[in-house]
C-alpha cells in the first residue's frame, strides 16, 4: 500500500502513521517550509544547522519526506504521479482547499479512480460553521470536552495531550481500512471524511446519553468518577492511588480491605455510594490515611481489586511492562542518531510491532527522500 500524506500537524499525520505502522509505505508530501510541526517546541534537538522537534518527532515515524510546491507546474506534476500511483491520500486542508489547488474529487478520480482519501476537518465538510478553521484545544472546548474535565470546584481544563487531533487521526485510519476493504470488492475508491468535531462527540461515552436520554448536563468531578463509587484517586499516607471498584462485588473486597462496613445504609448501592460520594470519600481517605501507597496497592492487588499508582512519564518510559509491550522502538534519525521513539499500539500475533513491518523508519528530515522518491517515479 502506498499512502500519501498531505496532511499537517497532528491528526492527518497521526492517521497516516498508523497506516505506517501497519506496513504502508508513506511518503508526506510537505510544503518548502514543511510541516507546521517542525516549528513547534521547545523542547528540540540538535544544533542550528539541524534542529528537530521533538513534537514532529510523535506522528511522523515510518514516513518519507518529499517537498513540493503545490503553486508550480513541475511540481504538481510531481504529485499528479505520485496519486496516480497512490492508494491513500490524507489531507487536512479546510474544506473546499485541496480543490481550490486544483485537484477537485473528479480530478481525482480520472487520476486514480481507486483512490481512497481521507479528508480530516475541524467541524466537518459542511454545516453552518464548516468553514471555521479548527485546532485541537478549540474543539476540547466547543465539543464539549473541557465542560467535563476539570476539578470539583468547577475549574475547568483541558486534556493533557490533544485528544481531539488523535482520536481524529484514529477514526480516519479507520475509515479509510473500511474503504480499502470496499474497494477490494469494487475496485473503486472513495472520500473517508471526520473532524475533530466529530471525534469530540464520539468520545463523550456515556457522558452523552447522559445528557441526550437522561437529560442531565455533565459537570467536572475531578478525579471521581461521575457514576460509579467508589472509583477515583485517593490520597495515602504517602501519595495518591487510583481505585476501581466496577461491580458490588469488588466494593465488597474494598470495603473489607480498607476496613469500611460494606453493609452502612449510606453505601449499600453504587447509586447510594454516588449519591454519598462526599461521605464515602472522606471514610475512605480517613482509612488510607493511616498507611503509605505501597502498602495499599499491594493489599488490593492481593484482594484482586483494580488499583494503581499515579506515574510520570519518566516512569512510564523506565517501566517494564511498557517495554515487554513493544511500546518503545528505536530508530536511527539521520542527523540526531539513535531516537527512542513511543511504538505502535496495535500488535498482531506473529509480529511483536506491526504486521507487515519488522523494522521502523524515523521520523524524516524535510525533503530527505526528495531524490530517491523521484527516482522512484522515474522507473
Amino acid at each position: 500500500m502506498l499512502v500519501l500524506d498531505l496532511s499537517r500537524a497532528l491528526a492527518g499525520p497521526h492517521a497516516a502513521m498508523m497506516l505506517g505502522d501497519m506496513g504502508a509505505r508513506v511518503i508526506k508530501v510537505e510544503s518548502p517550509a514543511g510541516d507546521d510541526s517542525r516549528s513547534w517546541g521547545p523542547p528540540f534537538v540538535g544544533g542550528d544547522e539541524d534542529r528537530e522537534s521533538t513534537y514532529f518527532f510523535c506522528a511522523n515515524r515510518n514516513k518519507e519526506s518529499i517537498t513540493l510546491d503545490l503553486k508550480a507546474g513541475a511540481d504538481r506534476g510531481t504529485l499528479d504521479e505520485l496519486v496516480r500511483r497512490a492508494d491513500v491520500l490524507v489531507e487536512n486542508f479546510r474544506p473546499g482547499g485541496f480543490a481550490r489547488l486544483g485537484y477537485r474529487d473528479d480530478r481525482l478520480r480520472s487520476l486514480n479512480p481507486g483512490l481512497v482519501r481521507l479528508s480530516i476537518t475541524g467541524f466537518g465538510h459542511d454545516g453552518p460553521e464548516s468553514a471555521r478553521p479548527g485546532y485541537d484545544q478549540i474543539l476540547q472546548g466547543e465539543g464539549g470536552l473541557m465542560s467535563l474535565t476539570g476539578d470539583e470546584q468547577g475549574t475547568i481544563t483541558k486534556v493533557g495531550v490533544p485528544i481531539a487531533d488523535l482520536m481524529a487521526g484514529m477514526n480516519g485510519a479507520i475509515g479509510v481500512l473500511s474503504a480499502l476493504c470496499e474497494r477490494a470488492r469494487t475496485g473503486r475508491g472513495r472520500v473517508v471524511r471526520t473532524s475533530l468535531l466529530a471525534a469530540m462527540i464520539g468520545a463523550h461515552a456515556f457522558q452523552g446519553t447522559r445528557w441526550t436520554v437522561g437529560k442531565e448536563v455533565p459537570v467536572p468531578t475531578g478525579a471521581q468518577h461521575p457514576s460509579i463509587a467508589p472509583y477515583g484517586l485517593f490520597e495515602t499516607q504517602t501519595a495518591p492511588v487510583q481505585v476501581a471498584c466496577g461491580s458490588e462485588a469488588l466494593w465488597r473486597s474494598f470495603a473489607h480491605v480498607v476496613g469500611i462496613p460494606a453493609d452502612d445504609p449510606r453505601f449499600g448501592t453504587n447509586s447510594l455510594r454516588v449519591a454519598n460520594r462526599s461521605e464515602l470519600t472522606a471514610e475512605i481517605t480517613g482509612m488510607l490515611a493511616a498507611r503509605p501507597a505501597e502498602h495499599w496497592l499491594r493489599r488490593l492487588a492481593e484482594a484482586g481489586i483494580p488499583a494503581g499508582k499515579v506515574r510520570g512519564l519518566d516512569d512510564v518510559y523506565a517501566w517494564e511492562q511498557v517495554a515487554s509491550q513493544g511500546l518503545l522502538i528505536e530508530v536511527d534519525h539521520l542527523t540526531q542518531g539513535t531516537l527512542t521513539l513511543p511504538g505502535p499500539t496495535v500488535r498482531f500475533d506473529d509480529n511483536a510491532h506491526a504486521a507487515g513491518r519488522q523494522e521502523h523508519l524515523a521520523p524524516p528530515t524535510l525533503g530527505q527522500h526528495n531524490e530517491s522518491v523521484r527516482e522512484w517515479l522515474r522507473t
